[in-house]
């Protein structure tokens, strides 16, 4: 059984005032609603853990499963002081017959079916499986002087999105291993990484944005216009959506 765990428990500190970025409304709804719209309409996902901060627990039942009709949410969980032990507290809550969980951001409503699906099926294939999009600029590494160390081959170089998919004895194993050693990683795919196993780069879409500033949310509000602009249609799908499971 595939379930998803939304990570909503951000404290949305780089909005300066109002609500967090997850109840900011976007096109006449919560950032959060756009999110889960998406997974309440992917076949391929049974069910949906909700993780938000403690205080935010019952205002996430009541103004945004409840209002909104989310069946496929089982649970609302309280997140931790950090994104990794909120998703922790997702990852325990899971149901003993799940056995692929998708890991995705709140604040990212502009994940495709055709994403989600296509992780579930690369997770079943390797174990991991992370979203990611091919790095556009120069980066460049800094030494501790500030001054540039050297320039890194961008063609190998991925900007890393959510979802992030796994078996879940792959992930639980992680977290347990993280946890025994004190490890705080960037991303969950990072915690799997430093086990020595394989983790799928899986192509994602420039359009999957993550909504962090005032800024991102003009542009997810551009987006919105441009997939429902008159004549324009939405944004193209990504290829391959198709999910054939193993038996296990």
């Amino acid at each position: 059984m595939v379930s998803a765990i939304i990570v909503a428990a951000g404290k949305g500190k780089r909005f300066a005032e109002g609500p967090k970025k997850q109840f900011l409304f976007l096109a006449g709804k919560p950032v959060l609603c756009h999110t889960l719209d998406k997974f309440e309409a992917c076949p391929a996902v049974r069910s949906v853990i909700l993780v938000a901060a403690q205080e935010d627990k019952d205002y996430c039942l009541k103004e945004i499963v409840e209002k909104y009709g989310y069946r496929k949410v089982s649970q609302i969980v309280g997140g931790g002081k950090r994104r990794q032990d909120s998703v922790k507290n997702g990852i325990d809550a899971l149901s003993p017959d799940a056995d692929i969980v998708v890991i995705h951001d709140g604040v990212r409503p502009f994940v495709t079916n055709e994403i989600i699906e296509k992780s579930i099926h690369s997770a079943l294939e390797v174990g991991a499986s992370v979203t990611a999009v091919p790095v556009k600029d120069t980066i460049k590494l800094s030494g501790p002087d500030g001054m540039v160390s050297r320039t890194l081959n961008r063609d190998a170089l991925w900007q890393v999105q959510t979802p992030q998919t796994f078996l879940v004895s792959v992930i639980k194993n992680a977290y347990q291993k993280a946890a025994q050693d004190g490890f705080a990683g960037t991303d969950d795919a990072s915690l799997v990484e430093r086990l020595g196993l394989r983790v799928h780069l899986l192509p994602g879409a420039y359009s999957n944005i993550k909504i962090t500033t005032p800024e991102d949310l003009v542009l997810a509000n551009l987006l919105l216009e441009t997939q429902t602009s008159p004549g324009e249609g939405p944004l193209p799908p990504e290829q391959g959506s198709s999910v054939r499971r193993k038996k296990r």
